[in-house]
């Protein structure tokens, strides 16, 4: 399996992202933003977590015009699989390739810790390898990490199983960390080939450094 990481400027889990791919068995390659197409038999285009432009004027705001932004689209069109993880999902949301904004904190602070999630939806190549319930252990840090969308987008996306993640507690049970819509944390798209979220699975691929619930989320994409 072949997977395209996108680097902007101010990018910083670019190499994360590889190593938890490279661990899977999957042939990786970094591919900077200023590139005008998607390698060809890429199975996979993550766009990765971090500070794209420094998050000027708003988060993903900026990153959204570069080149590689419109090769994206297109390769999406095409029914090429994206995954955007925390500046990532603010990325594809500005794009317009995921409904819906992230807004700041509702505490107006920077998060950083780990935090329980539920599967709500695997009817996708996604988090097929989970179980619907499923509690999952995953690292957050974000400052702008409060998913918003207007209740009319809300209810079509609970009719389209477009909600994938939730934050709860270790038991399953709501437990919002930053305002989130519902405790949103992760969403797809209708046609269920892009996919985003705020929790960073790519930090959760070892017991050692706290949880290993990452790999069953990322093998997903693996021969979907």
């Amino acid at each position: 399996m072949k997977v395209g990481i996108i680097q902007f400027p101010g990018t910083n889990c670019e190499y994360d992202t590889q190593y938890a791919f490279t661990s899977l068995g999957c042939e990786t390659q970094i591919l900077w933003h200023k590139e005008e197409s998607i390698p060809n038999g890429t199975d996979l285009v993550v766009v990765a977590g971090g500070f794209s432009y420094g998050d000027y004027l708003r988060s993903g705001a900026i990153a959204k015009m570069s080149p590689i932004m419109k090769a994206l689209k297109v390769y999406v069109q095409n029914g090429g699989k994206v995954l955007g993880i925390c500046n990532g999902f603010q990325v594809l949301t500005e794009a317009g390739l995921l409904p819906g904004a992230l807004k700041r904190n509702e505490g107006l602070h920077f998060i950083s810790t780990h935090h329980h999630l539920k599967v709500i939806n695997n009817d996708n190549d996604f988090l097929r390898h989970c179980a619907v319930n499923q509690v999952v252990n995953i690292p957050i840090a974000h400052h702008d990490g409060n998913f918003y969308i207007d209740e009319e987008g809300l209810q079509e996306l609970y009719a389209n199983n477009q909600v994938l993640l939730k934050y709860t507690d270790a038991e399953g049970n709501i437990d919002n960390p930053n305002g989130s819509v519902d405790s949103i944390a992760g969403i797809c798209n209708k046609t269920k080939n892009v996919f985003g979220l705020m929790p960073h699975p790519e930090r959760a691929m070892e017991s050692l450094l706290g949880s290993n619930d990452g790999r069953a989320m990322l093998e997903g994409f693996i021969h979907a």
